[in-house]
């Protein structure tokens, strides 16, 4: 076993996953690596964890964030899951991740704390189970300025460099990611479990993940139902959510979907710039299976995976438990309707509903499809509030369109200024744009210089703010996603 650190880390470990039946998880501790350096910490992040990372070396840190020293009370474990992966079902587990255990802060929450990239585990599939170091970067820059954005989402702790080379089409400097998330359990852990063919496991799980995530539907008549409600609001909100902002998770497979309702995996993920709903980015999503604007639609097939692995709690009849997994999951599309229209007015600046507000919005869209507009920048730009110089170099149909949202704006009876403090609350100034995004990795990475990566990641975390330091970052390179490809980092 690895040697432990000292606990006056700060490190407050509870292992409750590894108290679900065995069936779950293997006992395994993260493989040591030759020579970890630090590359980047989130100390922001530790000190609400409650972990002091000042009382450690450089060296020490290190060695506990590259899995060759588990902090004290650590229980590692590497947890079983199934998935549909581009709607094909597979037996999967954590074939490059350790889940060290649970932190609990001095706030009283608890975090799963994972080693991403920390070597094989009986689930790998012959894969060698480790990360290169860009990948590892995308997932922390991605996910933090998910975070900034307010999207629920799975941190970034720290990002190591482990020494040695990992071969994917080419040699690359090795890397492993402390993953911070509410918790690891994904429609694909239900999946799992329902394999099993055990249903008292399958009740265990269940229950801890009700206990853990959704307490306040523990005693009520239906709490399994309750669970699955709850899991389908939490997923039409996190879907619309990205849909407002133009963030294309790229590999939506129901072993990417945590049931708390985060943000998890940011392997071939990317921002849209020209609007298009047909955007995909991911080098092996041939067919746009998950192309941006398909998203909702791939969460409501996914929850239906998960409903289907809830049907022995559901009810004793099955045709009874299937009309009941099946009223549920109608909900989603108005659940996810009333979401996304709502964030859309607020994206307008609009503070009542009327009931032409999803013909404005939609209108505004398929503008910005026929000329390619930036999605980012043209919400952006409505908050200008010199009319004339807003519209004069756009073509007709848009005067036309900003005419009609004049005149809906009138309705709600607040001034120009009050209207354009809202729009600007409500349209990021910054995103991660691809060009900006790989030009940050490719200098971490290969050239070991951190510079663009801070100054990306400085921007980001105050995406609403426009400054003028980073007035760059807001100008959009001609047909820079033309090829764009990203990939899973595996």
């Amino acid at each position: 076993m690895n040697s432990r650190s000292s606990t006056a880390t700060g490190w407050n470990f509870d292992n409750s996953y590894g108290r679900l039946p065995e069936s779950y998880f293997v006992r395994i501790d993260p493989i040591r690596v030759r020579d970890p350096q630090v590359v980047i910490l989130n100390s922001a992040l530790a000190e609400s964890l409650g972990i002091n990372l000042d009382f450690q070396t450089p060296a020490q840190t290190a060695q506990v964030f590259s899995g060759n020293l588990n902090p004290d009370g650590a229980e590692p474990l590497a947890q079983a899951y199934a998935g549909h992966q581009y709607g094909h079902f597979v037996m999967l587990g954590d074939g490059r991740a350790v889940l060290l255990g649970e932190q609990l802060t001095p706030a009283g929450q608890r975090f799963d704390i994972q080693l991403k990239g920390s070597g094989q585990t009986p689930y790998s599939r012959q894969g060698d189970g480790r990360a290169a170091l860009g990948p590892m970067l995308r997932e922390y820059l991605i996910s933090e300025a998910m975070h900034a954005l307010g999207i629920p989402t799975t941190r970034s702790l720290a990002v190591v460099s482990t020494g040695q080379p990992v071969f994917r089409e080419s040699t690359r400097m090795g890397g492993i990611l402390t993953r911070v998330a509410a918790s690891h359990i994904r429609v694909g852990t239900f999946e799992y479990a329902a394999g099993l063919d055990n249903q008292h496991d399958l009740r265990a799980l269940a229950d801890y993940t009700i206990a853990r995530h959704f307490p306040e539907v523990i005693g009520s008549d239906q709490p399994y139902l309750g669970f699955l409600q709850t899991v389908i609001d939490r997923q039409a909100s996190l879907i619309a959510r990205w849909m407002h902002v133009g963030f294309v998770h790229g590999v939506m497979n129901t072993d990417n979907m945590a049931i708390s309702g985060e943000t998890i995996d940011y392997g071939p993920c990317a921002f849209m710039n020209s609007y298009d709903p047909g955007t995909v980015f991911s080098s092996i999503d041939r067919h746009g299976r998950y192309a941006f604007g398909n998203q909702p639609n791939i969460a409501q097939w996914n929850l239906a995976r998960f409903a289907e692995t809830l049907l022995p709690l559901l009810a004793c009849n099955i045709e009874q438990a299937v009309s009941i997994a099946k009223d549920a999951l109608q909900t989603f599309p108005n659940l996810f309707q009333h979401y996304w229209l709502a964030g859309m007015r607020k994206k307008l600046g609009l503070i009542s509903a009327e009931p032409g507000d999803e013909a404005l919005v939609r209108d505004l869209l398929l503008w910005m499809q026929r000329t390619r507009a930036d999605y980012t920048n043209t919400f952006r730009g409505l908050a200008c509030e010199k009319s004339s110089e807003q519209i004069a170099h756009q073509d007709e149909e848009f005067r036309q369109w900003y005419l009609r949202w004049q005149q809906r704006r009138a309705k709600d009876d607040i001034s120009g200024p009050q209207a354009a403090t809202l729009i600007r609350a409500n349209n990021l100034a910054f995103i991660p744009r691809n060009h900006l995004v790989e030009a940050a990795l490719a200098s971490a990475a290969e050239e070991s210089d951190m510079s663009l990566f801070n100054r990306l990641l400085s921007a980001l975390q105050h995406p609403y703010d426009e400054r003028a330091e980073f007035a760059d970052y807001q100008v959009v390179p001609v047909a820079c996603d033309e090829g764009y490809q990203t990939f899973c980092g595996t």
